[in-house]
């Protein structure tokens, strides 16, 4: 059980913290997890205010903070040894909760537009091989004990693979959501953002030998995929399997559900799909997030340059 977060605020600033989360539960449409961090970080700015007032941190405090102040609570927390990601954004949700502030006229403090967050290593999405990608999915039927549970698995990891979802996608269809001639279905993505996503008649085949073992009868408006007690199917589960599966293949730890998504729009770049499309098929909101793929296109180019190059061969001969 988490622990309950305490803000170390005073009652004006509590309750415009609730608002503020509210807000972003409500307005942004942010999940309960990334709520809960962005509470916990804001908790922890909120404790080193106190800490240095020695007294619970009020609005009056907040609006009273300079530059000093700021690159002191920053120094604090890299001081803890934090990698750059979390770091980055312990800040971005302080300066997300003073803008918010800003924006309804509650405080306004310029000192926190001086601050920035910690220029962050350029990641590339971590992609499976083609092969090693049909394998996890073949696996996934002989890691469960009993075979609808197995079929279960096999439906939810073609469907991450074959579509390009996110396991949250997946996992909240309900059985309405397949269309009646089984040839796309309509996903909510993040923000309720609606997309249209085309379904391989391979989807459709596995889907249905899923629900035809399925002990449970399933009724249009519930779950598509059910655990074992015949309720909603929980995303820990799918991620235990792919851990297995990892450990079974010899695959690297960034065999994760995401990586299922990834594979998806790098073998659909390779094969000459242009980045309009993928972006439309993964719900981007910005062609720029999509373009990281291209990178890994490149990336796999320089090695396979290397590798395959006479000049390169001779020199390392």
């Amino acid at each position: 059980m988490k622990q309950k977060i305490d803000y170390h605020a005073s009652a004006d600033l509590l309750e415009e913290i609730n608002k503020w989360c509210d807000w972003l539960r409500c307005e942004r449409r942010y999940s309960l997890h990334t709520l809960d961090a962005y509470a916990r970080d804001l908790a922890a700015f909120l404790h080193f205010v106190a800490e240095n007032r020695k007294k619970d941190a009020s609005l009056k405090d907040l609006e009273r903070l300079n530059v000093r102040d700021f690159r002191a609570y920053i120094a604090s927390r890299a001081a803890r040894n934090l990698d750059k990601t979390t770091l980055a954004r312990n800040i971005s949700t302080v300066k997300n909760f003073f803008k918010w502030l800003a924006r309804n006229e509650i405080v306004k403090n310029s000192a926190i537009g001086v601050i920035s967050a910690p220029r962050l290593p350029k990641s590339l999405p971590k992609a499976l091989d083609i092969d090693d990608t049909f394998k996890v999915i073949d696996e996934a039927l002989q890691s469960e004990k009993k075979t609808w549970q197995g079929l279960r698995d096999k439906a939810v990891l073609t469907l991450l693979y074959g579509c390009g979802l996110r396991i949250s996608e997946a996992l909240s269809l309900n059985f309405n959501d397949i269309n009646a001639h089984n040839d796309f279905l309509l996903i909510k993505g993040k923000g309720n953002k609606e997309r249209i996503v085309p379904l391989l008649p391979v989807i459709c085949e596995n889907i249905n030998a899923y629900l035809a073992e399925c002990p449970y009868r399933i009724k249009n408006d519930e779950p598509l995929f059910l655990g074992a007690r015949g309720e909603r199917l929980s995303p820990r589960i799918i991620q235990r399997q792919l851990e297995k599966i990892r450990v079974s293949l010899g695959l690297p730890d960034t065999l994760t559900p995401h990586a299922l998504r990834h594979s998806f729009a790098t073998h659909l770049l390779a094969e000459g799909t242009d980045l309009r499309s993928i972006q439309e098929l993964l719900g981007h909101a910005s062609l720029t997030t999509t373009q990281r793929y291209t990178d890994v296109q490149i990336e796999k180019l320089k090695k396979e340059y290397h590798q395959a190059h006479p000049l390169e061969l001779e020199n390392n001969s």
